[in-house]
């Protein structure tokens, strides 16, 4: 059943937001030009004011960037460790269920991996789908989709639900090939794997598409559509479509073995029977 609405070298603890668990619950674009190169003791002044203006800037992302993690809740918590458990389990498996072998810590086939852990998630009781958001092209940004999972967790109290992502290819939905260093060490804090609920996602896109903003300014460079705020809120904030997974195939295990079969003693004579063939023995010496 559908529902619309709205809305290896590295280890799996450390791919998998491990850093949310240090604690419970509980943001002007600046330039220089060399000029002519004489002195100017001016120009030198502005030029120290911008660089400590953007070092400021990126000491100011990176806190909020770890603020953000450090905070975390209960249910949260639960669905991340269950998380972790389920991708140590899907690692053993050397083949994905289409048959391609894995080369990636955690899985190679990401759309197999993604059915695998919702499956298994699924069977240890929680309410997860697969969501696949679609987004318009309007004049800011072009159309696309994303797909990444969700557990609904519904609680007795007045809370209501909560929804939690799971991004299995999180960090580099945020990285740029011609990024500055700054930037760069901004993303290489972000987990490969990110389990957190939406509100907590919308303040840590918030930052980064503001890092990417900045970062592509000081560069003197354009930032690409699919990197604006709007762009990114749309793949995991706006409108998705939740669906349950197909069942898994068993790797290759379903498909019947074919035979071979060597061309030295494959007889053609069988296999294609022509009218009046005869067959005639042959003697075969041994020089």
């Amino acid at each position: 059943m559908v529902e619309i609405r709205g809305g290896a070298a590295t280890s799996l603890d450390d791919m998998v937001f491990e850093f949310l668990e240090y604690g419970e619950e509980s943001s002007p674009e600046s330039s220089f030009s060399s000029g002519d190169g004489c002195y100017d003791d001016d120009r030198d002044e502005e030029r120290s004011f911008d660089v400590e203006e953007s070092k400021a800037f990126w000491d100011e992302q990176m806190k909020l960037l770890q603020g953000t993690f450090y905070r975390t809740n209960s249910v949260e918590s639960k669905i991340r460790q269950a998380t972790k458990e389920v991708l140590k389990d899907a690692a053993y498996s050397s083949q994905c269920g289409c048959g391609r072998l894995r080369v990636e810590a955690g899985g190679g086939c990401r759309s197999c991996l993604r059915r695998e852990v919702c499956n298994r998630l699924m069977n240890l009781g929680y309410d997860c789908a697969i969501c696949k958001s679609k987004w318009r092209s309007s004049s800011s940004i072009p159309s696309g989709e994303h797909t990444y999972l969700e557990v609904v967790h519904r609680s007795n109290e007045k809370r209501g639900e909560l929804r939690v992502v799971i991004e299995l290819n999180f960090r580099a939905e945020f990285e740029m090939a011609r990024a500055s260093e700054e930037y760069n060490r901004l993303i290489g804090n972000l987990p490969e794997i990110f389990v957190g609920k939406t509100e907590r996602l919308r303040g840590l896109i918030k930052i980064l598409c503001s890092a990417a903003k900045r970062c592509m300014k000081e560069k003197n460079m354009h930032l690409g559509p699919w990197r604006k705020h709007k762009y990114m809120q749309a793949k995991w904030l706006g409108t998705c479509e939740r669906s349950a997974p197909a069942p898994l195939p068993v790797g290759n295990a379903a498909r019947p073995a074919k035979s071979k079969a060597s061309m030295l003693t494959f007889d053609l004579s069988e296999a294609i029977p022509i009218p009046g063939l005869r067959r005639t023995a042959v003697e075969v010496g041994v020089i």
